[in-house]
Protein backbone atom coordinates (compact mmCIF):
# COMPACT_ATOMS: atom_id res chain seq x y z
CA UNK A 1 0.00 0.00 0.00
CA UNK A 2 1.42 3.36 -1.02
CA UNK A 3 1.81 5.95 1.99
CA UNK A 4 0.18 9.50 1.70
CA UNK A 5 1.36 13.04 3.12
CA UNK A 6 0.28 15.56 4.09
CA UNK A 7 2.12 19.00 3.87
CA UNK A 8 1.80 22.12 5.85
CA UNK A 9 4.05 25.19 5.23
CA UNK A 10 4.58 27.80 8.02
CA UNK A 11 6.19 31.53 7.34
CA UNK A 12 7.68 33.04 10.05
CA UNK A 13 8.60 36.77 10.06
CA UNK A 14 12.44 37.45 10.75
CA UNK A 15 12.73 40.65 13.36
CA UNK A 16 15.36 43.70 13.17
CA UNK A 17 16.74 46.84 11.50
CA UNK A 18 17.98 44.68 8.34
CA UNK A 19 16.05 41.27 9.32
CA UNK A 20 17.17 38.22 10.10
CA UNK A 21 16.46 37.93 13.90
CA UNK A 22 13.87 35.01 14.38
CA UNK A 23 12.38 34.52 17.79
CA UNK A 24 13.92 31.03 18.98
CA UNK A 25 11.60 30.41 21.92
CA UNK A 26 8.32 30.81 19.52
CA UNK A 27 10.14 28.82 16.84
CA UNK A 28 10.71 25.70 19.35
CA UNK A 29 7.04 25.96 20.52
CA UNK A 30 6.00 26.19 16.58
CA UNK A 31 7.89 22.71 16.56
CA UNK A 32 6.72 21.06 19.47
CA UNK A 33 3.26 22.15 19.20
CA UNK A 34 3.57 20.56 15.27
CA UNK A 35 5.61 17.64 16.30
CA UNK A 36 2.63 16.57 18.79
CA UNK A 37 0.48 16.80 16.30
CA UNK A 38 2.30 14.06 14.29
CA UNK A 39 4.38 17.00 11.65
CA UNK A 40 7.71 16.29 11.13
CA UNK A 41 10.10 19.07 9.89
CA UNK A 42 11.04 18.12 6.31
CA UNK A 43 12.97 21.23 5.15
CA UNK A 44 13.48 25.13 6.23
CA UNK A 45 14.40 27.99 4.25
CA UNK A 46 14.56 31.59 4.51
CA UNK A 47 13.64 34.80 2.05
CA UNK A 48 15.40 37.53 1.08
CA UNK A 49 14.32 40.86 1.04
CA UNK A 50 17.45 42.20 -0.55
CA UNK A 51 20.60 43.12 0.40
CA UNK A 52 21.13 39.41 2.04
CA UNK A 53 19.18 40.37 5.03
CA UNK A 54 15.63 37.96 5.86
CA UNK A 55 12.03 38.38 5.44
CA UNK A 56 10.54 35.21 6.68
CA UNK A 57 11.19 31.79 7.60
CA UNK A 58 9.66 29.58 5.85
CA UNK A 59 9.01 26.01 7.32
CA UNK A 60 7.75 22.86 4.96
CA UNK A 61 6.13 19.74 7.68
CA UNK A 62 4.94 16.47 6.29
CA UNK A 63 2.50 14.09 8.32
CA UNK A 64 0.86 10.85 6.82
CA UNK A 65 -2.68 11.11 5.97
Amino acid sequence: MATHWEYKSVALAAHGFLGGKLDLAAFDALLNSLGRDGWELVNAFDTSQGHGSTRDVIAVFKRQR
